[in-house]
């Protein structure tokens, strides 16, 4: 969610402090990072409660979203912003196609795309105000930005081998100190 430091309290009933922290929880923190940064290119502040991110936004300004790939597998990032794709600017499904980011490479995505040269950038703003009131009259996902992650068919970054060995782990390997 984003919104502004007073809307957040307001949503969350908590005056908890702020951080600057990327978007995502584990498990897909492991495949890719999500940020939102200001015009400036600052990485917005905000604050976690519960399982609920919430971003911090000043009225009139930009923002950008930022996706990076950790993985070693082209990813298919499909992002939503107001309940509506950042591709086609119509009410979002993760069903729709998304952008295919390259193994530890990073998308960029500033708004709206309305061509291939042109987007209708990202601006907090009031809900009466934003694109899905003024176009579609629903305000329901206003404040939402979504997001879903697909590997391609044949590069599961997820194999049963990566699973078994993960699952075997053992964080003290060693067991007692080598004596001097």
């Amino acid at each position: 969610y984003y919104n502004d430091e007073a809307g957040i309290r307001a949503m969350t009933g908590t005056v908890a402090s702020q951080r600057s922290v990327p978007i995502l929880g584990e498990p897909a923190a492991a495949l890719v990072t999500i940020e939102l940064r200001d015009q400036s290119g600052r990485i917005l502040p905000g604050l976690i409660v519960g399982d609920r991110w919430f971003v911090v936004g000043e009225e009139g300004h930009r923002y950008c979203i930022i996706v990076r790939n950790r993985s070693d597998f082209r990813l298919e990032i499909v992002l939503s912003v107001d309940g509506l794709d950042v591709i086609d600017g119509r009410p979002a499904s993760f069903r729709k196609r998304g952008y295919i980011v390259n193994p530890h490479r990073k998308l960029v995505v500033e708004g709206f795309r309305q061509s291939t040269e042109a987007v209708a950038a990202f601006r907090f703003g009031p809900v009466r105000e934003s694109y899905a009131a003024e176009k579609y009259h629903n305000t329901r996902n206003v404040g939402v930005i979504g997001t879903a992650l697909f590997n391609e068919v044949g590069s599961d970054p997820w194999t049963s081998d990566e699973v078994r060995r993960r699952l075997k782990a053992n964080p003290f390997p060693g067991r007692f100190a080598t004596p001097p």
